[in-house]
């Protein structure tokens, strides 16, 4: 007998660094049960095939019907298209490659002394044309980045995320001092996070819409950058995400100038279903931050306290005129 409720175990972690478990019940399943409409109380008189092609007909025509149950739902791509040149091409490319290393002496030579080095810029080139995106969906898979901001959701991110600031590569830990400043990067930045105040919310860091090409200069800043502030115990994501628009976008509506926190409580979600009929979203990167002990404070000790210097300090050493000098060389010792 199988029952239409299942149960199932999970664990996950807290934003407390802490295990929780539990067991939950699943609602009943959408589809029906199989062999649920037969009264198997009285199989006698049901109809038999009474041949072995009739089973088989009968076998068939039940394996081409559709599934009984649809607990596994399907999700969304709502990412760009696979623009993927043909096969041909990329074959033409790679031969073409090949024969021009085999004609070049200097590289022949240089296989030969063993001084050759890869040129690791025309790798990285070709693995974000290839399988860069890919893997890049699978690692925000992994560290559950995509889960949390579109529910049901998926995208390959097409468009490749540059910061020249601080070294971001997708997963990293990165300070607070090299996170204090805004990113240089090449394209619309979403910087979303769990607010303090509510560990089920998100905190926007930083908008910025309507960029020509990719001059990020040169957009409308929506929301100006805040340095990020995760508090001890708290979770360690930040993200970094382009949106492609397919015109300009009045976000006039959305936010505000985000003066404090409290105006900084965002959704990604809720703002994508918004303009998802004029946005895209085309690139992906993310890094980890979380507390730690910076900043370092130091201690400015305030100056030492003399009295009015006297014209004429009877009773008083050489010393004393050096500590009305104002930083010049002293005299001590001189003398």
């Amino acid at each position: 007998i199988i029952s239409r409720y299942c149960c199932y175990y999970y664990c996950r972690y807290t934003n407390k660094s802490s295990i929780k478990c539990s067991v939950a019940v699943l609602s009943p399943t959408l589809g029906p049960m199989p062999n649920e409409d037969i009264d198997w109380t009285q199989l006698d008189s049901l109809e038999k095939y009474r041949s072995y092609t009739r089973y088989v007909r009968a076998a068939e025509e039940a394996d081409q019907k559709d599934l009984f149950l649809w607990a596994a739902t399907e999700l969304v791509n709502i990412g760009l298209p696979n623009l993927r040149p043909s096969r041909k091409t990329g074959v033409k490319e790679r031969k073409k490659v090949m024969l021009e290393n085999k004609n070049n002496p200097e590289m022949e030579r240089d296989n030969r002394l063993r001084r050759f080095s890869i040129p690791l810029d025309r790798v990285k080139a070709q693995w974000q044309q290839t399988n860069g995106p890919y893997h890049i969906k699978r690692l925000s898979e992994h560290y559950g980045v995509h889960e949390d901001l579109f529910p049901m959701t998926y995208c390959v991110p097409r468009v490749m995320l540059h910061m020249e600031r601080a070294a971001v590569h997708y997963g990293n830990h990165l300070t607070l001092s090299q996170a204090a400043q805004a990113p240089q990067i090449h394209f619309e930045s979403v910087f979303a996070d769990k607010h303090l105040l509510d560990a089920e919310q998100e905190f926007f860091h930083w908008l910025v819409g309507n960029i020509p090409g990719n001059s990020v200069s040169s957009g409308e800043e929506i929301c100006h950058y805040i340095s990020v502030f995760p508090a001890r115990g708290t979770g360690v994501h930040r993200f970094y995400i382009l949106f492609k628009q397919a015109g300009p976008v009045d976000f006039s509506t959305d936010l505000c100038s985000c003066p404090g926190s409290v105006q900084r409580i965002f959704r990604t979600l809720d703002f994508y279903r918004k303009h998802q009929d004029t946005i895209t979203p085309a690139g992906l990167a993310f890094f980890q931050c979380q507390w730690d002990q910076e900043p370092v404070f130091e201690y400015v000790r305030p100056p030492v306290y003399h009295p009015p210097q006297k014209k004429y300090p009877h009773g008083q050493r050489l010393r004393y005129l050096d500590r009305y000098r104002d930083g010049a060389e002293s005299t001590y010792g001189i003398y």
